[in-house]
């Protein structure tokens, strides 16, 4: 069983946090949240709507408000979006509140994930694939520092890696609870 309060999915778009963390949920018995969903649900918008509205910042703001509130309760699992690690207090919410996972992915993963994705903002580029690697770029050093284990799922269905994820969360939580691993 999960010995932290909350388990936090981080990671870049495309990477199955959504779908990962709901199957990871009914593993351990916790509800799932997606932070994304969250915000709309709240707002009433969608991520785009708010992005075409009030901009990034505008989004970010909302997301960080309800990062607050979320981070608060004990036993979920929060599959967050692939920039809530943006700010610096989001980093410390998700470090004092829960085990942080990052789901790493490559980018090939990333353009074949999105492919048909028109939904994601951040995505709405001429050329995604440079606009993915610049957003590695300021991510991954973020996502590595908070991340209390780091697993990737190339080449699985998310299907499978939310099992091998689990079954590692399961070992990692026996041996090590506290500590700060790569898988």
């Amino acid at each position: 069983m999960n010995p932290s309060r909350n388990l936090f999915l981080i990671g870049p778009m495309g990477a199955g946090k959504s779908t990962i963390g709901r199957r990871l949920a009914r593993h351990f018995g916790m509800p799932c949240i997606d932070l994304d969903a969250a915000v709309e649900e709240r707002t009433g918008a969608s991520v785009a709507t708010i992005f075409e509205i009030e901009g990034e910042s505008g989004f970010r703001r909302r997301e960080s408000e309800l990062l607050a509130e979320l981070a608060q309760r004990d036993g979920i699992v929060l599959a967050t979006g692939g920039g809530a690690v943006l700010m610096p207090q989001n980093r410390a919410l998700l470090h004092e509140h829960g085990f942080v996972l990052w789901l790493e992915t490559s980018i090939e993963q990333q353009l074949t994930r999105l492919e048909r994705d028109r939904q994601r903002p951040l995505l709405d580029a001429p050329d995604r694939r440079a606009r993915l690697e610049q957003l590695a770029r300021e991510r991954d050093p973020l996502y590595r520092e908070l991340a209390d284990l780091a697993v990737t799922s190339a080449g699985e269905s998310c299907q499978h890696a939310a099992a091998r994820i689990a079954a590692l969360l399961d070992r990692h939580w026996q041996r090590v609870p506290a500590s700060r691993t790569t898988a």
